[in-house]
């Protein structure tokens, strides 16, 4: 009979935080004016442009931008956001990891191991 693998706990409570955290992107969002290319624009003959979003990441080590169409923008910030929380869940990790494995393996040397030793050999 297979028996069921045990998910560690710092495992579950991750992957319930990032379960919340859908979608999720790395990067950054602007809003930029650039001049179209229609050669009478009045927008352009003013100085004042026109208004476009860039979602700008990085891929293979490198910086990359893309239009992005209006009706994405309100979904794209959440991803944003979403994806600093991820980080944040991350970077929080480490010492739940730790802690987690240090109240399963009690330390066998250190300060509170010292102690118990003397008050073992008082007694004897």
């Amino acid at each position: 009979m297979k028996q069921k693998k045990q998910i560690p706990l710092a495992q579950q409570r991750l992957w319930k935080k990032l379960q919340a955290c859908w979608p999720a992107l790395k990067g950054s969002l602007a809003q930029v004016c650039k001049p179209c290319i229609r050669p009478n624009c009045r927008a352009c003959a003013s100085g004042k442009k026109h208004p476009n979003y860039l979602l700008a990441f990085t891929q293979n080590g490198r910086r990359r931008c893309l239009y992005v169409p209006v009706e994405m923008v309100p979904t794209l910030k959440r991803a944003l956001a979403n994806g600093r929380r991820v980080e944040q869940v991350l970077y929080e990790m480490g010492p739940a990891l730790l802690q987690e494995y240090r109240t399963r393996n009690p330390a066998q040397t250190g300060p509170a191991v010292a102690l118990s030793a003397m008050k073992s050999s008082t007694k004897s």
